[in-house]
């Protein structure tokens, strides 16, 4: 039954293969294998993805689960959400036998968002702010147990009421998009840890979804929660829940606003803030929540980070992310091809530090970093930064081969 299914799915795959274009054909297609949820895969996988990259030569792949991982493919590029400490062994030893293919993005990586304690803690850390703006995150405080408890360490604390209630495993599930408003200390006992909890900030209701596909950015208005005055807070009780405060229904770019509350935050600020996350998180599929506070026009929140959003709800997302699909298999092609080259002419300044791995800090200096094929490379070249690797792969990318 088992080799009569995996027929049937190696004829399939023969048959899309057949139905690219000659001229494909004749070029190395781009092979993706995706391990998604059925629900992912569904608002991910649309007509439209589809149809944009078989015209660019792109072939999505289902991953079997049921199946070694090493013995399917061959793929360029796997691209996965799925939980479960097996699943992330398993790909980290993909990773390791399989160098030459470009998982999106490292398991590793991943989990440091699928905790809300650690993560907003490098946008902390960064406290970025320029002329453009500044960027922080709201004061919280992690509720492991014991909501009885609740209220006196929020006094302790010095948090102001009203505080936002969000779980504290982000893991993409329905429960974990779940928050509730508390007004009030009594409330507090109420809700239910292991939790984050964060002071709200007024932000006119309206928040900004930052999607980031590598080295692209795009902001979509969203309907938040509405602001809370001090009316409000002395005449409410109790807890407020809100299933999901963002959705697809509630896009509030065409809608009638305050201009100053619908003003994009500044592209040079966001395009500062994704470059640094995307360093200290080693992803490059990830999105932000940010909000502006209400009153100003240059302090923003980030309040939520997520991995692999729902890119199908992004507008013009089909172009986006076939386009960066296939800037990764160019640079992927040019960094395995570029170490055939000696390692000896390009000494690693710190090179038993980065013996073994990839870890050095040092980046290609000179004429080969101020060139724009050779910045664009090491710009997609994300966990790779040891400074030897990339200037032989600049130097391979600029030099005639042959």
């Amino acid at each position: 039954m088992r080799m009569m299914k995996e027929e049937i799915e190696e004829q399939t795959r023969e048959e899309e293969l057949l139905s690219f274009p000659q001229t494909q054909q004749q070029s190395k297609l781009v092979v993706v294998g995706y391990a998604l949820t059925s629900k992912k895969t569904k608002s991910f996988l649309q007509p439209k993805l589809e149809g944009l990259a078989r015209n660019k030569g792109i072939l999505f792949v289902a991953i079997d689960q049921n199946r070694p991982l090493s013995d399917q493919g061959p793929f360029d590029i796997v691209l996965h959400k799925l939980t479960g400490k097996e699943w992330r062994q398993i790909l980290e030893e993909y990773r390791q036998t399989h160098p030459e293919v470009t998982v999106l993005d490292p398991p590793y990586a991943i989990q440091h968002l699928h905790n809300r304690q650690s993560m907003l803690q490098c946008v902390a850390d960064m406290n970025l702010s320029n002329s453009y703006g500044k960027v922080d995150v709201p004061r919280q405080l992690v509720i492991e147990r014991d909501a009885s408890s609740i209220p006196d360490v929020v006094l302790k604390a010095g948090l102001t009421l009203p505080l936002v209630a969000k779980p504290l495993v982000a893991d993409g599930s329905a429960k974990s998009h779940e928050l509730s408003l508390a007004y009030d200390q009594y409330s507090l006992k109420k809700l239910e840890p292991p939790l984050v909890l964060q002071e709200f900030v007024n932000h006119g209701g309206v928040l900004f979804k930052v999607y980031i596909v590598g080295e692209a950015i795009k902001v979509v208005r969203r309907f938040s929660l509405p602001d809370v005055t001090k009316q409000d807070l002395s005449r409410s009780a109790g807890v407020f829940r809100f299933p999901r405060v963002s959705c697809a229904a509630a896009s509030a770019d065409d809608a009638d606003l305050d201009p100053c509350v619908a003003e994009l935050p500044p592209r040079p600020l966001l395009e500062r803030l994704a470059k640094e996350l995307r360093r200290q998180l080693g992803l490059r599929l990830f999105n932000l929540d940010i909000i502006r506070e209400h009153g100003t026009r240059d302090q923003f929140y980030v309040i939520d980070i997520n991995y692999f959003p729902g890119y199908g709800k992004m507008p013009e997302y089909e172009h986006i992310f076939t386009d960066f699909l296939l800037s990764l298999t160019q640079s992927r092609a040019i960094l395995v091809a570029a170490r055939g080259v000696s390692m000896q002419n390009f000494p690693c300044k710190n090179a038993e530090k980065s013996k073994n791995s990839s870890s050095c800090d040092h980046w290609p200096p000179g004429p080969l970093q101020k060139n724009p094929l050779c910045t664009q490379l090491v710009k997609n070249s994300a966990g790779l930064r040891c400074c030897s690797i990339l200037l032989l792969s600049c130097h391979y990318f600029l030099t005639p081969q042959g």
